[in-house]
């Protein structure tokens, strides 16, 4: 099961990184990234709901990364699989709920970015289905 092992690893390692350092820049620095969602969502119908919407995004990407973490470590000590794909399924819900702000703030090129991911995400559920 090495190389199935490696190709739901390396999506884990992936977005542990990924949603782990985002999430703790969220909670470390939670007046400027609230000011920035503020002006960023300032012109849309979600303005009145930016603090909240930051508390959900941030425990989003939080549980998201560490989730990402508990599925490596389980394919690697007991060949299991199946956090991993409950891992990658959060971290897709997450990228949606990114790309619809992203959308709805008119940062077009904001959600472009977010697509590559959205993709790896979508990739490490199809190998970590469990079968």
């Amino acid at each position: 099961m090495w190389k199935e092992g490696l190709i739901i690893v390396l999506p884990g390692i992936f977005f542990s990184i990924l949603f782990l350092q985002s999430s703790l820049d969220k909670v470390f620095n939670w007046k400027s990234e609230l000011e920035f969602n503020k002006e960023h969502f300032s012109k849309t119908f979600l303005k009145p709901t930016v603090p909240l919407m930051l508390v959900v995004l941030t425990v989003m990407e939080l549980c998201s990364g560490l989730l990402s973490v508990a599925g490596i470590a389980m394919v690697l000590k007991a060949d299991e699989i199946s956090v991993s794909f409950y891992a990658n399924l959060l971290c897709a819900t997450t990228f949606l709920a990114l790309f619809f702000g992203q959308r709805i703030a008119k940062d077009y090129a904001g959600a472009q970015s977010l697509v590559s991911y959205f993709i790896v995400s979508v990739i490490g559920i199809y190998f970590s289905y469990p079968k």
